[in-house]
């Protein structure tokens, strides 16, 4: 193979040169020729013109001897550089006629001198002017012949040029064929061979049959192929019960816990379910393979499913799933978790299932309780307040004395307990549904500016800068402003209280896809991501700054929900807090 690809390689270049080299030879013979033949053609026209400047001056009536002579010598000089350019004996030939035309044509002209000239009429002189003329013009024709026949012995060189380099290719393509063909029966089937063999490993068979080659690099190959076929065999031998094993261990877990347990693959189809999923949700038929749309109908939870399978993030928390279960109604609570690659492609997703049935029965008894106590201790805790702050009139404490430090403590602590038993009322009248809304248009950058306004005062003792950020052309909103402001003013408080010195506090209002987003952003401590699902909890505090009973960031969510909106936190510990609420515009 070594051979014939440097016998084509060789046969190839000698071919190019030959052909640049005759190109090259042609090329240079060819201007020399031309170039010569141009000088005879110039030499021609200066003899011409010399002779016709003579017989300008001939024929004028004021003919200037000393002007003719110079012209005779111009003609002389002409013949004489010509015949040392002339390199054959045809120019020589040529030459010397034109010489001796020429010496008749002066002797003509002496012989009349007292005569006039004349061309037209037929003379002597017309006839040894015409003689010499056509010399002249045999002189021009035959370096204008020369020049065509130079250009034709071209053309016919470079015919013969491009045949031997036509010779040249197909002996190339030919031995390059006879290359090709030796290569291909050599290589061609084991290669296909080694090819085959690979899609059957590819299947998970490695008992495959190798090529046998005379050739040494592809018996190495077949060599190498047949280890790493065998290392394959062995590893898959020594791994399978490792992984199946693992497999068993992962499917005991996922089947022991308490919790419902759905896998979805990215085209929504159960891939596996737990049996307390399969309890809850499949009872009737196994959901192995099956699209989870045929099995559940639910809407939201399908929606839901595709939003996640999609890559997109569940923005609230969505509402129970009702669920028969052995002829008994129950309530699962449910999230859905997406399962990507490290690139960030989607895989599938997770369903959890919770039953809540319990919890939210103990959750509706325990606001039941909430609201009657709160009714029951609003009415004996305001007058007991009120019964106090007459006594403190009567009994003029002064100031600065330990009664009345006292007393202001107990004054405080009372005021405390009151907005106490207000919120726990509030809190219970919100999930109850008992709360109206007084709806009017509301602008946005208004109530943003006013909260700013009553906040402004705090913040400066404080040391942090209070904002206001705007995105241009907000919408109206149609909400009820004493129950937002609280909402806001619930979040400032949390912000100016998780903020240190120096800080910043920003209240933005911008658009979001349908929503208006109100938000209040802070540069404090953040929040710790295991706490950030429990801050809209009722009586649940978070951070290290507590304050409050917790039930701020619960009303807030009520509030927001009760106008049709969401709210949610975005957080990060050590670097602030953005909780934002997005209301329907």
């Amino acid at each position: 193979m070594f051979l014939s690809i440097s016998a084509l390689i060789t046969l190839a270049l000698i071919g190019l040169l030959l052909g640049v080299f005759s190109v090259m030879l042609l090329g240079r013979e060819q201007e020399r020729v031309i170039a010569h033949n141009f000088a005879i053609v110039r030499s021609s026209e200066q003899l011409r013109q010399a002779l016709d400047e003579q017989l300008a001056q001939l024929l004028s009536d004021s003919a200037s001897a000393e002007r003719l002579a110079i012209q005779r010598k111009a003609f002389a000089d002409y013949l004489n550089e010509g015949r040392q350019k002339a390199e054959n004996d045809v120019e020589r030939a040529l030459y010397e006629r034109i010489d001796l035309a020429n010496q008749r044509f002066l002797d003509q002209v002496k012989s009349s001198r007292n005569s006039r000239f004349n061309l037209v009429e037929d003379s002597s002189f017309s006839r040894a002017f015409n003689a010499l003329h056509q010399y002249l013009l045999a002189l021009h024709s035959h370096a204008m012949q020369t020049i065509s026949d130079a250009e034709q012995r071209s053309r016919q060189h470079a015919w013969l040029i491009s045949g031997l380099l036509g010779l040249v290719g197909l002996a190339v393509l030919l031995i390059g064929f006879v290359t090709a063909h030796g290569i291909a029966r050599r290589f061609g089937a084991p290669i296909e061979a080694l090819a085959q063999a690979a899609d059957q490993i590819g299947k998970g068979d490695f008992k495959v049959k190798l090529p046998l080659s005379k050739v040494a690099e592809m018996a190495s190959l077949s060599r190498r192929f047949g280890l790493m076929a065998q290392a394959l065999a062995d590893y898959k031998a020594t791994n399978i019960e490792a992984v199946m094993a693992g497999q068993r261990r992962l499917q005991a877990v996922l089947d022991s816990i308490d919790d419902g347990l759905v896998i979805l693959d990215r085209r929504s189809r159960i891939e596996h379910a737990n049996p307390v999923a399969s309890r809850q949700l499949f009872s009737q038929s196994d959901p192995h393979g099956r699209l989870l749309g045929e099995l559940v109908d639910n809407p939201e939870l399908l929606q839901a499913t595709g939003l996640v399978l999609r890559g997109e993030t569940l923005a609230e928390s969505s509402a129970d799933l009702e669920v028969q279960i052995s002829g008994e109604c129950r309530l699962l609570a449910w999230t859905l978790v997406p399962v990507t690659h490290d690139d960030g492609r989607n895989m599938g997703a997770v369903l959890v299932l919770r039953d809540v049935t319990d919890s939210r029965a103990f959750e509706r008894v325990r606001s039941e309780f909430v609201l009657r106590a709160s009714h029951e201790l609003r009415t004996p805790v305001t007058g007991l307040h009120m019964a106090f702050a007459l006594l403190r009139e009567r009994l003029q404490l002064p100031e600065g004395g330990r009664e009345r430090e006292l007393a202001d403590t107990v004054d405080e602590e009372m005021q405390r307990l009151v907005r106490l038993i207000d919120d726990l009322l509030n809190f219970s009248r919100y999930q109850e549904g008992q709360q109206k809304l007084e709806r009017e248009p509301c602008n946005p950058g208004e109530l943003l500016e006013q909260a700013r306004q009553r906040f402004a005062a705090r913040a400066d003792a404080q040391g942090i800068s209070l904002q206001v950020e705007l995105a241009p052309n907000l919408s109206l909103l149609e909400g009820d402003r004493l129950r937002l402001e609280r909402v806001l003013d619930n979040l400032l408080v949390n912000a100016l209280r998780h903020t240190p010195a120096g800080g910043r506090v920003r209240l933005l209002a911008q658009h979001q896809d349908k929503f208006l987003s109100l938000a209040v952003e802070d540069s404090g401590e953040g929040i710790a991501y295991s706490q950030q699902a429990r801050i809209f909890e009722p009586f649940v505090q978070v951070g290290t700054r507590s304050g409050g009973a917790g039930l701020g960031l619960a009303l807030c969510k009520e509030i927001v929900q009760l106008h049709g909106g969401r709210i949610g936190v975005q957080s990060q510990p050590g670097a602030g807090t953005r909780i934002y609420m997005l209301l329907p515009v």
